[in-house]
């Protein structure tokens, strides 16, 4: 095993723990089924992503391991993912506190539908890593790092925050959990001014960029913003 696969391995175990511990210790019973629908669909996209980087671009995998607020490496960027990791956190917490004292009854088939949208964002995360390997874990731009604006950077600017709007808008229904949409909602203007602050870095620091916002007019869905 090489060392980046062990790294990847053991960052997957991480996140596979904490996120298990966030959903299911609130909810405080074994018997919460959405919650372990939830991370099989999350968890199992997201492994299977780690698996086709592994193989197909395993620099771009190296570059996704450094993410959230102490990698970021402008000011604003390390307050933007800092309160972005604490309403993650609300979003896997909440429904379990909900399932718990019984807030919310969610239709079953929403849940199926939830996680339905889980997976599919997670798709279109794969279609964003196909089509760009320049697509980092923090704000920044490498020497050699040119534009990308085919595939789904010709429908938005984008994408990769694009596919995180399916996890706000299905997780709520995946984790069963009407009260889980106020930190999914809070979690949208967290993401537009992460998008606002690093457009004005790549139109400053990579060539060509400003010419691609003329280009492609939608940032992050298009007919709307």
């Amino acid at each position: 095993m090489t060392d980046l696969a062990r790294r990847t391995a053991f960052g997957f175990l991480r996140l596979s723990a904490m996120m298990t511990l966030l959903v299911m210790v609130p909810a405080g019973s074994l018997g919460y089924w959405p919650g372990w629908l939830f991370l099989v669909s999350s968890l199992g996209s997201a492994g299977v992503i780690a698996l086709w980087l592994l193989h197909a671009d395993p620099a771009l995998l190296e570059r996704r391991l450094e993410v959230g607020a102490a990698a970021e490496r402008q000011p604003t960027q390390k307050i933007i993912q800092a309160l972005a990791s604490v309403i993650g956190i609300g979003l896997m917490v909440v429904p379990g506190l909900d399932w718990r004292f019984g807030g919310s009854t969610m239709p079953t088939a929403l849940v199926w539908i939830g996680n339905l949208g889980i997976v599919a964002g997670y798709a279109l995360c794969f279609l964003v890593f196909r089509e760009n390997t320049w697509t980092f874990g923090t704000v920044q731009v490498s020497e050699g790092q040119t534009v990308v604006t085919t595939g789904p950077y010709a429908v938005v600017r984008h994408p990769m925050y694009a596919s995180a709007l399916f996890l706000f808008l299905f997780g709520p229904l995946a984790l069963a959990s009407w009260w889980a949409f106020v930190p999914a909602a809070a979690m949208v203007p967290a993401v537009m001014a992460r998008i606002v602050a690093e457009e004005r870095f790549l139109a400053t620091h990579l060539p060509g960029y400003t010419e691609y916002q003329a280009k492609v007019r939608w940032r992050l869905v298009p007919g709307l913003w």
